[in-house]
């Protein structure tokens, strides 16, 4: 019985309305919308000038030329305004004394994308729309070949950065580079702060902040071309090749690199080893010496040996260069 009840309640509720409607229809259907009988209100919480109050006046007097009210078309005008690029949302009604009341709401720009040679906003629900060429909204600008599944992150971290004054104050811009990795653009030096990913981006951020008030505020900021950030637990810096002051920290660096590149030098302990056993084996009396004759006695030997080591010697000066080569 009660839901029955309900169902009545709702039904005369219904009728009277429609009664109502159709009652003020009919003694203002005449009447003429004027400029008095228009109320526009905006309804966003951040401020946007992308569609003006007169704008929608305008749209409002071109859907309905005969400027009645029993001739407005109400689902076709809001409708029109709906589908402006800018418009977020639109709702138009009529009141009983046959006022007209648009309530519009504009996107709000998270971030200004340049993409493939064109330039566009994104609001925080990661929808694309056109700039305007009368009014440029103030927000973070953000270049490179940017996915479109990626807006729902990349608006977290531009709302994050707009949170905090710190962050607010050094970064001014987002890049994406060919490898996909993600770098901040800051206000104070020539680096570029590396971020990586999108992940774990508040960790990130807080390891930066950290780094600049314990160490970058007492270093010139041209000091570095990077700081990398994208590593878990650690801050990896580099230093710009141009700065005068990080020359002589350079070359100690080329120096370690150039060690490290030159290989290693042969054993020469090796070399006079084999060396001396050729020396060694070169002295052995040649087995191809004349026998003497019988009944006589046999000559000195002393000169000939003389000789026979100097020829030995002189064969042994390309055994030397053999081994060399060999150990090389």
């Amino acid at each position: 019985m009660k839901n029955k009840y309900r169902i009545l309640k709702i039904a005369i509720t219904v009728i009277l309305l429609g009664f109502l409607l159709s009652f003020s229809l009919k003694k203002f259907g005449g009447q003429k919308i004027t400029d008095n009988n228009i109320s526009v209100k905006m309804n966003e919480k951040t401020p946007v000038y992308f569609v003006d109050e007169k704008d929608i006046r305008a749209i409002v007097n071109k859907e309905n030329p005969s400027g009645k009210v029993g001739d407005l078309n109400i689902p076709a005008l809001e409708k029109k305004i709906n589908a402006l690029p800018a418009i977020d949302s639109a709702n138009v009604y009529l009141n009983l004394n046959g006022k007209l009341n648009l309530d519009i709401k504009q996107r709000v720009p998270i971030f200004r994308l340049n993409k493939d040679g064109r330039d566009f906003y994104v609001d925080d629900k990661g929808v694309e729309f056109p700039i305007s060429k009368t009014y440029s909204h103030p927000c973070m600008l953000v270049t490179g070949n940017v996915k479109t599944d990626e807006y729902g992150k990349l608006a977290e971290l531009v709302e994050k950065i707009d949170k905090d004054d710190f962050s607010k104050k050094y970064f001014i811009g987002i890049s994406k580079d060919n490898n996909g990795d993600y770098n901040l653009l800051t206000s104070e030096g020539n680096y570029k702060v590396e971020l990586g990913d999108l992940d774990n981006i508040e960790l990130k951020v807080k390891g930066f902040k950290a780094f600049v008030e314990k160490y970058l505020v007492y270093q010139d900021p041209l000091k570095y071309n990077m700081i990398s950030i994208k590593y878990q637990n650690q801050i990896v810096t580099t230093l710009n090749p141009y700065f005068k002051e990080n020359d002589s920290i350079l070359k100690v660096g080329n120096l370690e690199l150039a060690k490290v590149s030159t290989p290693a030098p042969a054993k020469k302990t090796e070399a006079k080893l084999k060396i001396g056993n050729v020396k060694k084996e070169t002295k052995k009396p040649s087995s191809t010496s004349k026998k003497p004759k019988e009944g006589t006695k046999p000559k000195a030997t002393a000169k000939p040996k003389a000789k026979e080591t100097k020829k030995t010697e002189k064969k042994i000066t390309p055994a030397k260069a053999k081994a060399k080569v060999k150990v090389e």
